[in-house]
């Protein structure tokens, strides 16, 4: 078992921490990085790019693979190109959506009021976008031009230290929430367990919730369902200008989602 988690470590420590999803995996790098220690292709990182596919068929033994296309420009780095996440102020309501979305905490705000995304600390991982209720974020190109190793080592050292800290934070939130969890599926344990071994990962505690009563569940499922209708529209009015093979599976995605909870 030991050996397991040092190899999914190391994998993770090849990987961007940017918490997109966009490998399959919606809570993050470290659920990937355990799915590729168990067998599953090691090329799907998207914001990795071809740099880091074939950095982990050398770390795994493996032939080496081409990397799942990006929707954006392939740099002079092979990585494509990096974008940031920027709030059209004026129009930002204060729902707060896009604040709980966010893995590395970049956006702040508070209710009602104007909020700002934080550029230095966004990855452009897109979470921010499809729970926003008037469409007041845009994606720009990132202006930075490439990083060293050493940066980029930092630059992902910072971003997992801040998804722990996001994960553990929404984990004691969970219990009282009178809203929607925007990340109900994360398995929390996985996490703990790897926050436990490292000196400098904030430590996850796996908190178990009460059980609820039957209406309180069926309260969650109608917020979820709504939840879902919204992100579904959205997607499908996105999709209805300008067609996006990645909107397209996520809007799959989401429509199976509905389905399930529909029973």
């Amino acid at each position: 078992m030991n050996s397991q988690i040092s190899l999914i470590q190391s994998i993770d420590a090849l990987l961007p921490q940017t918490q997109c999803g966009l490998c399959g995996h919606r809570d993050g790098c470290l659920p990937y990085a355990q799915s590729i220690a168990e067998g599953e292709e090691a090329n799907k990182c998207v914001p990795g790019g071809q740099p880091v596919a074939d950095a982990l068929a050398q770390l795994l033994n493996r032939p080496k693979p081409i990397a799942e296309k990006s929707v954006w420009p392939i740099q002079a780095d092979g990585r494509p190109q990096r974008m940031k996440a920027v709030i059209r102020e004026d129009e930002c309501i204060g729902c707060t959506k896009c604040i709980n979305a966010c893995p590395v905490d970049a956006i702040i705000g508070s209710g009602k009021l104007m909020h700002s995304i934080l550029t230095d600390l966004c990855t452009g991982c897109e979470l921010c976008i499809p729970p926003c209720p008037v469409d007041c974020i845009d994606l720009v190109e990132d202006a930075q031009h490439g990083l060293t190793e050493e940066q980029r080592i930092h630059e992902q050292h910072d971003l997992r230290r801040r998804y722990y800290a996001h994960i553990q934070r929404e984990e004691k939130r969970r219990i009282d929430r009178k809203g929607p969890v925007v990340r109900a599926e994360i398995n929390t344990e996985l996490f703990a367990q790897f926050s436990a071994q490292s000196s400098n990962l904030p430590v996850i505690e796996v908190i178990e919730k009460p059980a609820e009563t039957l209406v309180t569940v069926d309260a969650q499922t109608t917020i979820q369902l709504a939840k879902l209708r919204t992100q579904i529209k959205k997607l499908e009015k996105q999709l209805s200008v300008r067609e996006d093979v990645r909107k397209r599976t996520q809007l799959e995605e989401l429509t199976q989602q509905l389905q399930d909870l529909q029973g």
